[in-house]
């Protein structure tokens, strides 16, 4: 059933206007983190819906209703579609997902690119947003030191690793620029 000439074509408009941290190279890194958990454990999930899902995460809080819509478009079935939905928002949340792809796809997020990428994705971020250094590092601060956190026992020690990692660096460069 998965037509990813389809999907691509559906999903690429609304990840070519995204700053160069959340465009289509951002799903590349997710779905590898994503094969990687998947490969590092037994977990029995549905791999079509965790795909679209994956794909989806990037702008379900944005169109959910044409993501619907295209499903139907693509004949799955109301099932596959409300899980995918399920899937793709609890990447988003802050709150333990329900489902084993949701904590999969929401770990994945997190940890897209390892332990460093976090670093670099803020102040990239921030950069292509016109904030000063000394902004972004107040943003980090107060919306990224600690506030990572993931939900499987094969990512929880990824994660504090980075977290600390992240810390470590804050404080290096905030130190350094005093």
């Amino acid at each position: 059933m998965f037509n990813e000439t389809a999907l691509l074509e559906f999903i690429r408009p609304y990840y070519i206007d995204k700053d160069i941290m959340h465009n289509m190279w951002h799903i590349e890194l997710v779905q590898k983190m994503v094969d990687r958990i998947l490969s590092d454990s037994n977990y029995t999930v549905d791999e079509e819906c965790l795909k679209l899902a994956t794909y989806f995460h990037g702008f379900i809080y944005m169109d959910e209703e044409k993501i619907k819509q295209w499903m139907i478009a693509q004949n799955y079935n109301e099932e596959m579609i409300s899980k995918t939905i399920q899937i793709a928002w609890e990447s988003q949340r802050s709150e333990i997902p329900e489902t084993i792809e949701g904590k999969i796809l929401h770990d994945a997020h997190v940890l897209e690119g390892g332990k460093t990428y976090v670093i670099v994705k803020t102040l990239i971020t921030g950069s292509v947003r016109g904030q000063s250094l000394i902004e972004t590092l107040d943003f980090m601060e107060k919306n990224v030191l600690n506030q990572n956190k993931c939900f499987l026992p094969e990512t929880i020690p990824l994660c504090d690793e980075m977290n600390q990692y992240t810390n470590n660096f804050f404080k290096d460069l905030k130190d350094g620029i005093k």
